[in-house]
């Protein structure tokens, strides 16, 4: 038989303080219920005064289901009865879901910051869970501070993974693990905010020429247009290495690398996010270089080399209008965007 768990605790950092949810909170805590609550919690409208009678009696018995669930009441030294709410639910061993609420005059006032921050030293040290998560619309942009200011790490979206007034919407996972350094420390803060700013991907590309003046082109399996050789750099892989490695499964072959002919910002296309290109200069060959390349047959179907002339009708319109200015002025480093010059207007 599973031993009963300890009384529900009392949580205090001085000045802001959880503690288990009383009979005569019900009354102060309806009568603070808004709009803002009812949209983000999915409510039909305000709860009646029922509900959270309810609600409460729930937490009390899920609690005392080996704590399946922990909700907390709010309080803040000054201020009389519950300003909001705070709550760790159990989705499996040793991972617990976050969720919380302020009460609208106690907003602004970093109530719930600090409320999910004592709640996580429980979490992690009385509880002894290992991942903590927290599930927020990515439109409730104050919920998401919290999250992250609470050291949680955006994890990723889960695409159409809730329901909000019967519209389906995305949402947005946040974690935290109790390994992860803290959120005041420089690699906490620095990885909390690397998972939240802007990612973009980086293309590598080679641009080889004969002495003919033509470009080194590839037949590729999964589109029409033909392609330089290259391809998407790695994570923690420097986009000059990139551009070798692809070389060298695509086409069995590498060459010396002679500097970056354009830098080129490529802007969402077909389901691709946006990016940056780097053109790296392959080098002027003898024609009789396709002898030593070796197509995978997979990815790289066949290589040939075209003139600036014939490229307009093989390759896409992005390289239809780039290839040209490269290999017009190889000499120089061209500054693209979408492959035309910087220079111009977007």
């Amino acid at each position: 038989m599973t031993a009963a768990p300890p009384p529900q605790p009392t949580l205090t950092d001085g000045e802001l303080t959880l503690r288990p949810w009383r009979d005569e909170d019900v009354d102060v805590a309806h009568g603070l219920a808004d709009d803002e609550m009812v949209r983000w919690f999915d409510f039909p409208g305000i709860p009646p005064r029922s509900g959270l009678v309810e609600a409460v009696e729930r937490w009390r018995a899920q609690y005392a289901d080996d704590r399946a669930v922990v909700n907390f009441v709010i309080e803040l030294a000054g201020e009389t009865g519950p300003v909001g709410s705070v709550e760790l639910r159990r989705l499996s061993p040793g991972v617990g879901n976050v969720s919380w609420t302020t009460y609208k005059p106690y907003r602004g006032r970093r109530v719930a910051q600090r409320a999910v921050r004592m709640l996580v030293g429980y979490a992690f040290g009385e509880l002894g869970l290992d991942r903590l998560q927290v599930e927020v619309d990515p439109e409730n942009r104050a919920s998401a501070r919290v999250a992250i200011r609470s050291g949680f790490r955006r994890e990723g979206l889960l695409r159409g993974g809730g329901l909000l007034q019967g519209e389906r919407r995305d949402v947005a996972v946040y974690g935290l693990r109790r390994d992860d350094p803290r959120a005041d420390s420089l690699p906490g803060w620095t990885a909390l905010m690397d998972s939240v700013l802007p990612k973009k991907r980086v293309i590598a590309h080679v641009v080889v020429r004969d002495t003919g003046g033509r470009v080194l082109l590839c037949k590729v399996s999964y589109k029409q247009d033909l392609e330089l050789p290259g391809g998407v750099v790695e994570p923690d892989e420097d986009p000059a290495t990139g551009a070798l490695r692809e070389m060298q499964e695509e086409l069995g072959f590498e060459l010396p690398l002679l500097g970056v002919l354009a830098i080129d910002w490529l802007p969402r296309w077909q389901g691709w996010g946006d990016a940056i290109e780097i053109l790296y200069d392959g080098g002027v060959h003898d024609p009789s270089l396709l002898e030593s390349l070796t197509p995978d047959g997979f990815e790289i179907l066949d290589v040939a080399w075209y003139s600036a002339s014939e490229l307009a009708a093989l390759v896409s319109p992005l390289n239809a209008r780039r290839l040209p200015l490269v290999l017009a002025a190889p000499d120089i480093l061209h500054n693209l965007r979408d492959g035309d010059p910087i220079t111009a207007q977007p």
